[in-house]
């Protein structure tokens, strides 16, 4: 299942606000059907939707396995809402946007720290998920810090006892790590900043990335979902 969450038809147009309880209905909804042998589900996300997923596997039950391509481990534009919880956005600084020489906007530094200060409130409280799971991290990402939130992560889970996940690390590779063959998005349009940004990434490295991606994140579903049901 493919899942919109704004923007389309009556979804919210922005992400000002996102609430939680719509996806634990698409979760129960999939747990419910025949054709899903269970016991639980998993989740596949990249960007803002890898850091949804990282919040879904942190709140909800019945999430099995979770993959996580270059997400953050912080809730970053708007806050999220699960029942009587709230998590804010991170701050943001955009006297740290840096012109690149072609004109396009590098927002790497331009979020705050989840680890300092108040921005410490938006941090996924990924300690409560029963999930494993396999972070997916290219080390060219220029939207924002993937490789240490995937650490950060890391960090916090095994602190409370969980399962230590699986990360994997493609050198020259930008933040976009699609399906095999598909071209590279070197910039584009960002929802957020209103402006073409660079996303990184060196076209070979980036292409050899997402065939081993595909392959990786098919291998850890199959030992997750299938062997374990």
């Amino acid at each position: 299942m493919a899942l919109a969450y704004h923007n389309y038809e009556d979804l919210p147009k922005g992400l000002e606000i996102l609430h939680l309880d719509y996806f634990e209905e698409a979760v129960n909804y999939l747990l419910d059907h025949p054709q899903v042998k269970g016991p639980g589900v998993g989740l596949l996300g990249s960007s803002k939707g890898g850091e949804l997923c990282l919040s879904m596997a942190s709140f909800l039950k019945g999430i099995t396995a979770s993959v996580i391509i270059n997400g953050s481990v912080a809730i970053v534009g708007g806050a999220l809402h699960y029942k009587d919880e709230m998590l804010p956005p991170l701050g943001i600084d955009p006297s740290r946007i840096r012109l690149t020489k072609d004109g396009l906007r590098d927002i790497l530094h331009v979020l705050n720290s989840p680890l300092e200060g108040a921005d410490q409130k938006s941090f996924i409280p990924v300690e409560r998920a029963e999930s494993a799971f396999l972070f997916l991290v290219g080390q060219d990402d220029r939207n924002w810090k993937s490789e240490f939130f995937a650490n950060e992560a890391s960090k916090c889970l095994q602190a409370h006892g969980r399962e230590k996940p699986q990360i994997i690390c493609y050198p020259g590779t930008g933040h976009y790590i699609e399906p095999p063959y598909f071209p590279m998005c070197r910039a584009s349009l960002h929802v957020f900043v209103g402006g073409p940004v660079i996303w990184g990434g060196e076209p070979r490295a980036h292409a050899m990335a997402q065939v081993d991606a595909w392959k990786q994140l098919q291998t850890f579903f199959h030992k997750h979902l299938v062997e374990k049901s």
